[in-house]
């Protein structure tokens, strides 16, 4: 059976993801911080490890606990405030550094230990970027200069997993019908402006999947995914 950690499992693109991958017949372990939103994922090889990703304490028991792993879906993040640089506290910009950016590494870090150690050796590593790792949408300052720290994680993570037989990708994703998306839409309605296109997040976990299911000489160095009618391509 095949093996694979998600963080940010206890709702959105995580537990979509997770879902999906159970249902294909995977050994799922479920990192988030509300244990009682993951025990909501009832499985037999659903393996439930609470945990903030901000912890590093935390996130290494619960690597360690899991055993052998094939594939991380680094997932968890947050968007944080919904404005301009001169309305954002110092704060709330660590905040989403820390989840985004310092988790990120913390799972990440982990993983490959393991990966790097384990027999056989190797493994696979997907990262959750965004759309706003290469075009950030208004009022994100935190979200964007965090999702493109994350290209630069994953590509360096490309260079130094090679020489281990781990591989690294990057999913950038948009739009995909979450809470987190339906949460900007709120924002988008309070000023007056038209809801984007969305897509069904299903599609997002197919899509991970796809990486995560390739044999170890192929991979998926990048992937964008996200509603056909977004305003991404073509942007002035």
């Amino acid at each position: 059976m095949k093996s694979i950690i998600v963080t940010g499992a206890s709702s959105g693109i995580g537990r979509e993801t997770a879902a999906y991958f159970l249902a294909q017949g995977w050994r799922v372990g479920l990192i988030a911080r509300r244990a009682d939103m993951l025990a909501e994922i009832a499985h037999a090889a659903a393996v439930h490890l609470p945990c903030d990703v901000t912890d590093e304490a935390a996130v290494d028991a619960a690597f360690a606990s899991f055993g052998h792993l094939d594939v991380l879906f680094n997932n968890a993040g947050m968007f944080g405030p919904q404005t301009t640089i001169d309305q954002i506290g110092l704060n709330d910009w660590k905040q989403v550094l820390d989840v985004n950016l310092t988790g990120m590494f913390l799972c990440a870090r982990a993983a490959f230990r393991q990966m790097r150690h384990q027999t056989p050796q190797g493994g696979r590593i997907i990262n959750n970027g965004s759309i706003s790792a290469h075009s950030p949408r208004e009022g994100s300052v935190c979200y964007t200069t965090t999702k493109h720290g994350v290209s630069g994680l994953t590509k360096t993570l490309t260079v130094d997993g090679r020489a281990f037989n781990i591989a690294c990708g990057q999913i950038d994703i948009g739009n995909a019908r979450t809470d987190l998306v339906t949460n900007l839409e709120k924002t988008r309605a309070a000023q007056g402006l038209e809801p984007l296109p969305s897509m069904d997040v299903t599609d997002v976990a197919r899509s991970v999947f796809h990486m995560a299911s390739l044999p170890p000489e192929a991979n998926v160095q990048t992937m964008m995914v996200m509603a056909s009618k977004m305003p991404h391509i073509g942007r002035g």
